[in-house]
């Protein structure tokens, strides 16, 4: 062979591997029912420095939205960059699991989530943690939607320290249910911490979706009325050290996110002693507002869990990449988790996002080739009813800094978001047309997005 073609037929050889070499790792750390006031770094009285840590050494968001307010809608807009008012199984409210009519309900085949795309594309993806998007059938487990391992619970919630719904087992070793004792946040963090040390092993990037099931309460069991029963599960050594908090419930939600706090710090660790910290993208994130009535706390904002006002929906996000994202900076952009998907394609490469898809490429922010993201932005949200909890249908828009809040109770609301970021003041009778506006918006995309 002349030596010109043999120079090329190397070169061609080693680019998959160069190309490799560049694409990011990826750890996606999402929490569960935390809220914008219990991150220290977001201005919580609640200590966790080692996720603020990360905003020192990266980017801290001050205008991300969730995809709903509500875990399993957030977590479907979340992994497929779609509004979840496109699922095929209309995932608006929580997946319930002792519901029968919930046991083949969950994200369906073609439904191609983040995972898939980056699995296909040669990163060796896991989820470890939660994932309440589908149980009962085999074909709604995270195996068969893209991820290589799974090590978690299916249902929206588990007891700390058996890992079951009450006393129904729900810990999964890929598709077989285990039997585990210990603390659900420390288990987790340690298989994360195995995952990542296990790299050594494997020239793949990795794709790791740590899907933390804290500060969420758990699911407990009474043996009196022999029902599964919510109950907060902190540690006693961790109580202690949120003593100074004065209301119970919230120092027993504080108490389980200074753990949580605690295993971020580890993972980040393992990742950082194994060399990846350069090459790899942490992100840090959550699912939606915090509930008050487990502790949890959306001030200054209005509004929580499973409402569309901003403290349901706006959530701290974090991300660090050393070398690529400049430390300690801010950014109060607009911004939505439907975005990780189109953005997480493009780093590792993936041209092709799929069709219906809502998010925006932010790559662009995240590599610091654009300062901020200054296009109009429109979002939209509904919630289902959900007679088991007592919810009834909600919808919202936010068009830039308007925002329309159609409330099963309360009735309509227009706020300008930028002058009233805490949503004090109804402009619907002061601006009629602006109202009609945002309210037209909300019945286009509602008929768009079902279509």
């Amino acid at each position: 062979m002349p030596r010109f073609q043999s120079l090329v037929l190397c070169i061609w050889l080693l680019l998959p591997l160069s190309f490799a070499s560049e694409r990011p790792n990826i750890l996606l750390i999402f929490t569960d029912d935390q809220g914008i006031n219990d991150l220290s770094s977001y201005g919580s009285e609640i200590p966790t420095p080692h996720i603020d840590q990360l905003a020192k050494e990266g980017i801290a968001f001050e205008r991300w939205y969730s995809a709903s307010s509500i875990c399993t809608p957030s977590r479907y807009g979340l992994l497929t960059g779609r509004n979840p008012s496109r699922s095929q199984h209309q995932l608006l409210s929580a997946l319930m699991f002792m519901a029968p009519e919930h046991k083949t309900v969950g994200i369906q085949k073609g439904e191609t989530t983040i995972a898939t795309k980056l699995r296909d594309s040669g990163y060796d993806t896991a989820l470890i943690g939660k994932w309440h998007l589908g149980h009962g059938s085999k074909d709604l487990l995270p195996t068969r939607h893209g991820f290589d391992s799974f090590i978690g619970h299916t249902g929206g919630c588990i007891d700390f320290f058996t890992m079951t719904y009450g006393v129904i087992p729900d810990w999964y070793h890929q598709e077989v249910h285990v039997s585990e004792n210990g603390y659900a946040t420390e288990l987790i963090t340690d298989e994360a911490i195995s995952f990542i040390e296990d790299r050594e092993s494997n020239e793949k990037p990795f794709f790791l979706y740590l899907a933390y099931n804290a500060p969420h309460f758990g699911k407990g069991w009474s043996p009196s009325v022999q029902e599964p029963v919510n109950i907060m599960q902190p540690q006693a050594a961790d109580l202690k050290r949120v003593s100074h908090i004065e209301d119970k419930v919230r120092r027993e939600f504080a108490a389980m996110t200074v753990s949580l706090d605690d295993g971020v710090g580890k993972v980040i660790a393992a990742l950082d002693a194994q060399g990846l910290k350069e090459n790899t993208l942490v992100i840090f994130l959550t699912d939606h507002g915090g509930d008050p009535t487990y502790g949890g706390s959306n001030l200054p904002y209005r509004g929580d869990k499973a409402t569309l006002f901003e403290g349901g929906l706006r959530v701290p996000c974090i991300m660090r990449w050393p070398g690529t994202i400049g430390a300690g900076q801010v950014n109060d952009s607009l911004y939505s988790s439907l975005d990780l998907f189109p953005t997480l394609c493009s780093l590792a490469g993936v041209n092709d996002f799929g069709d219906g898809i809502d998010g925006q490429d932010i790559s662009g922010v995240i590599t610091g080739e654009e300062s901020r993201q200054d296009a109009t932005r429109t979002l939209f949200w509904e919630l289902g009813q959900h007679d088991e909890l007592g919810r009834q249908p909600w919808s919202a828009v936010l068009e830039d800094d308007w925002k329309y809040v159609q409330t099963p109770t309360e009735g309509e609301f227009l706020f300008n978001v930028k002058e009233d970021p805490y949503e004090r003041r109804n402009l619907k009778t002061e601006r009629p047309e602006q109202f009609q506006t945002m309210r037209s918006i909300r019945d286009r995309l509602s008929n768009e997005y079902r279509n």
